[in-house]
């Protein structure tokens, strides 16, 4: 095989392993873990952009393999943990009520799984604060 040939092959391989990296990034349930993901792949991508050694670069390609084996493992777990949507994310969520349909945004506060913990007063003479 020529050196051009090896060059379009690793070339491929990196482009490939990229965009891996990003589609897979992109699964994370939580927004900052997404951001984060997709922002350290292109931070080391472009790090690494103008490598031009043959060994460093197949180095590389097999760091960017094993992060991509974590990333499938790491969005697997996110997706068991999923939180509401953020505000910076753009999608409306919460409660439709109002006018003109608007979206009233509530805060889970659990005061109402704390009340349901507390024992309820049997008589008038438990209730008093003497």
């Amino acid at each position: 095989m020529s050196v051009a040939n090896l060059q379009r092959d690793t070339a491929f391989q990196v482009r490939s392993l990229f965009r891996s990296l990003l589609r897979q990034s992109s699964q994370f349930s939580n927004y900052n873990f997404r951001e984060y993901a997709r922002r350290r792949t292109t931070d080391a991508f472009r790090e690494h952009q103008h490598e031009t050694e043959e060994r460093r670069i197949q180095e590389l390609i097999q760091d960017g393999l094993q992060n991509l084996r974590m990333l499938k493992r790491q969005t697997v777990i996110s997706q068991f943990y999923q939180l509401d949507k953020l505000v910076v994310e753009g999608q409306k969520t919460g409660e439709q009520t109002g006018q003109e349909g608007g979206i009233v945004r509530q805060k889970d506060t659990g005061y109402d799984t704390f009340l349901i913990m507390l024992p309820s007063p049997q008589t008038d003479s438990d209730c008093r604060w003497d």
